[in-house]
C-alpha cells in the first residue's frame, strides 16, 4: 500500500515537472478562444466581437492585431484596432467606432453604428512575447442586416388595347438580399410571375393588353428586418378598331379643301358683282356726259345765226 502511494506521489510529480518544462522551458503559445464563431448585428446597432486568450507570461509586451475581410473584397483584409505595448492604434476610418473593452485580460472589441461594410471575417491575433511561438488566431463572421430600402416602380409600354406593357421594380440596399414580388391588387388580387434581373431588380411583361389589365399593381421588396412596398395604377385606353384614325384624318382633310374652294368660289363670285357694279357706273356716267352735250348745242347753234 505504502509503495502504491509512494509511486502516485512520484507520478504526480514527474507529471508536473514534465508539463512545467513543456510550457515555460519549451515556450508557450498563447492559446487564443473565439467564444462565437459568427454573430449578426443589425445596421446602426453596437455588436461585441469577443476574443479571449491564455498566456504564460506577462503583459509587458502584448500585442494584439483585428483584422478584417470585408465581404465585399474578400481578398483585401484591413487592420481593424492593435494594441502594441500598452498603445491603441485604430483604423482612421473606424475612430470614434471601435475599443478595446478588457484589455489586458481579453482581446474583445467593440463595434459601434455598424454599416453593412463592417460585414466580413474578422481575425483576432494575439502575441505575448517571451512566449515563442507562433501567434494565438481566431477567426469569427459578422454580417450586418439591413432593411429593404423603398424601391422603385417604373412602367414602358403600349397602354392601347392589344398592346404590350412592362412593369419594372428595383431596390438599391437590403441584407439580406430582399425578395422582390409583383402582385395585382385591385380590383381582384393576383400574384404575378416575376422575371429577375439581378439580384435587386425584377419585372413584369403584360402582352396583348385588355380593359381587364387596368388596375393597382404594387412591388414588395421584403427580407427578415421588414418590407418595403411601391405602386403602379395602370390604365388601359380602347383606341377603336383599325382604320377609324385615317378615316377621320382623310375625312377632315376633305373637308378642309371643301372649304378653301368654297372660300375661292365666293371671293370669285364678290369680285365679279364687283366689276360688273363699276362697269354699269361707268357705263351710266358716260351716257349722261354725252346727253348733256346733246342738250346745249342747239342753244349754241341759235346764237350763231342771229
Amino acid at each position: 500500500m505504502k509503495t502504491y502511494a509512494s509511486f502516485c506521489i512520484q507520478y504526480l510529480v514527474c507529471a508536473a515537472f514534465c508539463i512545467s518544462v513543456a510550457w515555460r522551458g519549451c515556450g508557450a503559445s498563447q492559446v487564443v478562444t473565439m467564444r462565437e464563431s459568427s454573430l449578426e448585428a443589425v445596421r446602426g446597432d453596437s455588436v461585441l466581437l469577443p476574443c479571449s486568450f491564455f498566456t504564460s507570461s506577462d503583459f509587458s509586451r502584448l500585442n494584439v492585431i483585428w483584422t478584417l475581410a470585408p465581404s465585399s473584397s474578400p481578398g483585401s483584409p484591413v487592420q481593424v484596432i492593435v494594441f502594441d505595448h500598452g498603445q491603441v492604434i485604430k483604423n482612421p476610418s473606424l475612430i470614434g467606432r471601435v475599443d478595446f473593452t478588457g484589455l489586458p485580460f481579453s482581446a474583445d472589441i467593440m463595434l459601434n453604428e455598424t454599416r453593412v461594410s463592417d460585414g466580413g471575417i474578422y481575425r483576432c491575433m494575439v502575441n505575448n512575447p517571451p512566449d515563442t511561438a507562433d501567434p494565438g488566431v481566431g477567426e469569427l463572421l459578422l454580417s450586418v442586416l439591413e432593411p429593404p430600402s423603398l424601391p422603385v416602380c417604373e412602367w414602358d409600354g403600349a397602354s392601347d388595347v392589344g398592346g404590350s406593357v412592362r412593369l419594372s421594380c428595383s431596390v438599391e440596399e437590403g441584407v439580406p438580399t430582399p425578395e422582390i414580388r409583383w402582385e395585382k391588387v385591385n380590383p381582384e388580387e393576383i400574384s404575378l410571375p416575376i422575371n429577375m434581373e439581378g439580384e435587386l431588380s425584377g419585372s413584369v411583361q403584360i402582352v396583348n393588353v385588355s380593359s381587364q389589365t387596368s388596375g393597382l399593381y404594387r412591388c414588395s421588396a421584403a427580407n427578415v428586418l421588414g418590407t418595403e412596398n411601391c405602386y403602379i395604377n395602370l390604365a388601359i385606353y380602347n383606341s377603336g378598331p383599325p382604320g377609324v384614325l385615317p378615316g377621320v384624318l382623310l375625312t377632315l382633310v376633305m373637308a378642309l379643301v371643301l372649304l378653301a374652294l368654297l372660300v375661292i368660289i365666293l371671293w370669285l363670285h364678290r369680285t365679279g358683282q364687283d366689276g360688273r357694279s363699276r362697269r354699269r357706273r361707268d357705263r351710266k356716267a358716260e351716257e349722261e356726259e354725252c346727253y348733256n352735250e346733246i342738250r346745249y348745242t342747239p342753244s349754241l347753234m341759235k346764237r350763231s345765226f342771229v
